[in-house]
């Protein structure tokens, strides 16, 4: 590899998370001298404050909500459930941290860790901490962080986050949570299975508005079911606090009324993190919201900055933001090593809300795809129309597939039902190599498992799945 300017690093990389961290291993695998710079802990988001410790608390409230409910008398046991879970919490955390991050930077030769936070000085030079480096080339991957909206009163009273919200000390009484996203839903129902009164204030007029209504509509009911109060459609005009908790005037259906919780968790966005980063000096163009302008190769305005991940505003998923890093570390050093680089596709990306039932997506939603101009035939199948669901008594939900009319090429798959995160791959590799409803329909699926249900709603185009024996 021939170096053309004496840099102290080919590349250096602002941000230890899932974009940053992927961007190092990049980088050291193509033979590059690379540094990686953390002002805060190691690992970013994921790892520390956003997957792993959401994740466990969901799987540590659903464990304890099983209990309860088979145990009635286990439910003054919720306090010591959720002291128990947040030490169980720690550890995985420090362990994972340690595994996955500090041990993989360490293990790449060619990767340094540095300490500090960083800025760009322009001219190839960047500061972190105290000291003054040379890089060739830069990626920011600084990730983002929670943002409160703009209501009255919100900035003053203060507000749990996400990030607060899993390290609380004792479980409130009561909890309203604005936002009915993934996050909010998701802690929300953690918490109400620990026994708390939750409320969830959406301003849209369904919950998770950006997936397909038959779906949203039908886990609004099953959190309903278990004792979440739903409010859709409602608009926070104040808030303020005192020594009780929270006070909210909300408008709701033209009528305005005041609620009351101990504790208050706002989910309704985030902001980059490039405060003090440098980027009006640097000449890095960022959009409306903040996020940093990047092109399908990661590159900014500034041809010396590359950046990938949350800090983009692309959509917030840890697996799309360490195949951006990969993408950016190609592209910047692609001068110093001849190796081509690919664009980062992003045309197939599935999500999980990890709720119970979980709700799981990739391509186009019905509406989608008839406003994208496709001749489109749906199928639908009732969650209790799968086998598993028999055994498992988890019927609620349903799986919507939607395919183009002519050929039967999938366009989208819509799955609510239990594990539906971990069924999605295979309507994720269908959607993204065009294989088609019969593709799946045709192809043998282990019985009394969730991935059946693709295959029975893929012949639910053609037949009538409840005229069928078992595996027909």
């Amino acid at each position: 590899m021939a170096r053309a300017e004496n840099s102290d690093y080919d590349l250096l990389i602002i941000g230890t998370g899932a974009a940053g961290t992927a961007a190092a291993i990049r980088g050291a695998e193509l033979g590059a001298r690379v540094a990686i710079a953390e002002g805060a802990v190691v690992g970013g988001t994921c790892v520390n404050v956003g997957c792993i410790p959401s994740k466990l608390l969901l799987e540590a409230a659903a464990q304890f909500h099983a209990a309860r409910t088979s145990f009635p008398s286990l439910a003054g046991e919720a306090q010591a459930a959720w002291q128990r879970a947040q030490a169980r919490k720690r550890d995985v955390i420090a362990r994972l941290r340690q595994e996955k991050y500090l041990d993989v930077l360490a293990g790449y030769e060619g990767v340094t860790l540095l300490r500090g936070e960083a800025a760009l000085l322009g001219a190839g030079r960047v500061r972190v901490g105290e000291a003054v480096v040379g890089a060739r080339r830069v990626v920011l991957a600084t990730g983002a962080a929670p943002a409160l909206p703009p209501v009255p009163g919100l900035a003053e009273a203060g507000a749990l986050t996400s990030t607060s919200a899993m390290e609380l000390k004792a479980l409130p009484a009561s909890l309203i949570v604005l936002g009915a996203g993934a996050v909010g839903l998701e802690l929300g129902q953690a918490f109400a299975r620990f026994g708390v009164r939750v409320s969830v204030l959406e301003v849209a007029p369904r919950i998770l508005p950006g997936e397909d209504p038959e779906l949203s509509n039908a886990l609004a009911d099953a959190l309903s079911a278990e004792g979440l109060e739903l409010r859709p459609g409602a608009r926070v005009t104040r808030v303020e606090r005192d020594a009780a908790g929270y006070r909210l005037e909300v408008e709701q259906g033209g009528a305005e009324e005041t609620l009351h919780a101990e504790q208050l968790l706002v989910a309704t966005g985030r902001r980059p993190n490039t405060a003090g980063l440098g980027l009006g000096g640097a000449g890095v163009e960022v959009d409306a919201r903040g996020f940093v302008r990047v092109d399908e190769f990661m590159r900014t305005s500034n041809p010396r900055v590359f950046a990938a991940g949350d800090v983009t505003g692309a959509p917030q998923f840890v697996y799309l933001a360490a195949a951006a890093g990969r993408v950016a570390a190609e592209a910047a050093l692609a001068d110093l090593t001849g190796a081509p680089s690919a664009p980062l596709d992003a045309s197939v990306v599935p999500r999980v809300t990890f709720t119970d039932p979980q709700l799981a997506a990739v391509g186009l939603t019905e509406a989608q795809a008839r406003a994208a101009g496709h001749a489109v035939q749906v199928a639908t199948l009732p969650a209790a129309a799968i086998p598993r669901a028999a055994v498992t008594g988890s019927d609620r939900g349903l799986i919507k597939l939607v395919a183009e009319a002519a050929s039967g090429r999938l366009l989208g798959a819509h799955l609510l039902t239990a594990n539906a995160g971990d069924v999605i791959g295979e309507a994720t590799l269908a959607v993204r190599f065009g294989l088609t409803s019969a593709d799946l329909a045709t192809t043998l699926h282990p019985y009394l498992t969730w991935a059946e249900g693709t295959k029975l709603a893929a012949q639910a185009f053609t037949q009538d799945v409840t005229k069928l024996s078992c595996c027909a």
